[in-house]
């Protein structure tokens, strides 16, 4: 089966940025109906963190309930930790008499004692240091990598479409924590770097092909490099992909809270990842250069 990519580049485009919009909206409507954009963690935005050892097993419904009768926060986090006897709880920041009334009850309803509950405040200094650094992680990431492209192909146009495919991916996994809610806390950083990752090798791996094929195709004769160095690569990038993707969902289905909150997003970035790899970075290469060849 051949795959006329370029034919339909701007379909390909199109889907990508349609996504991405939707995430958008997502964004804009959780921020109006006063949810917020993003469902901070207290890493990103303060608050106080609680660990709470219950000597047994617990629903989080039930904990999440405690919670809001004792402190008034509506969207706290609650997670099993450890054997799953034990719980840590994210919320907005409580002053003395409010984590006292919560810590009783816990106490009360479990039977628990004071010294199997622990507490933590996180600055909002801190929280805004970790969104710097977030932010200037994956702006280093895209930077090293546009420099480490243009230069093992000698050519500016391959690493700025590389980039934009990486821009799309990490756009898209912003987008999952939008609409699927998912705590954002320092895991966001390891997640969209892992995406960007995986999603930049099978980029270089598809132009690596283009390279070749310049000495039989010709390098001005950009539709068929594209089409055929796509195709020639398609199955390779489809099967590596899709072994992570399935490696990451089994990690969905069977992990603990807190290992689901992670895998999520890295399987969805992983499609992403791939779509762009083959559907994005190649067309883009192929706009820039015939706009070039134009000029």
């Amino acid at each position: 089966m051949f795959i006329d990519v370029v034919k339909n580049r701007y379909i390909y485009i199109a889907i990508s940025v349609i996504v991405i919009l939707i995430g958008i909206c997502f964004m804009v409507f959780n921020s109006i109906t006063g949810k917020g954009a993003f469902n901070y963690d207290v890493q990103f935005i303060g608050g106080t963190s609680i660990e709470a050892d219950l000597g047994q097993t617990f629903d989080n419904d039930e904990i999440t309930q405690i919670v809001i009768d004792s402190t008034g926060d509506q969207a706290p986090q609650v997670q099993k930790i450890g054997d799953g006897t034990s719980v840590a709880i994210k919320t907005q920041k409580l002053e003395d008499d409010t984590r006292t009334a919560l810590s009783d009850a816990l106490v009360e309803k479990y039977g628990i004692t004071e010294d199997s509950i622990s507490v933590q405040e996180v600055s909002a200094t801190l929280s805004k240091e970790m969104q710097k650094n977030a932010l200037i992680s994956v702006v280093l990431a895209c930077v090293a990598m546009l420099i480490y492209v243009s230069i093992r192909f000698r050519e500016f146009k391959t690493g700025a479409s590389c980039i934009i495919a990486l821009i799309s991916d990490s756009l898209v996994v912003i987008c999952t924590y939008a609409v699927f809610r998912v705590p954002m806390d320092s895991a966001f950083i390891a997640a969209v770097l892992t995406v960007l990752g995986y999603s930049i090798n099978s980029s270089v791996v598809i132009f690596d092909r283009i390279r070749e094929n310049k000495k039989t195709l010709g390098r001005t004769n950009y539709r068929d490099l594209v089409n055929h160095s796509v195709n020639q690569t398609f199955r390779r990038s489809i099967f590596t992909s899709a072994t992570v993707f399935f490696t990451v969902i089994c990690l969905y289905i069977f992990g603990v809270q807190s290992v689901k909150e992670f895998a999520l997003p890295i399987a969805v970035g992983v499609v992403a990842g791939a779509y762009s790899s083959v559907f994005i970075s190649a067309n883009c290469w192929y706009i820039l250069c015939t706009a070039s060849k134009k000029k």
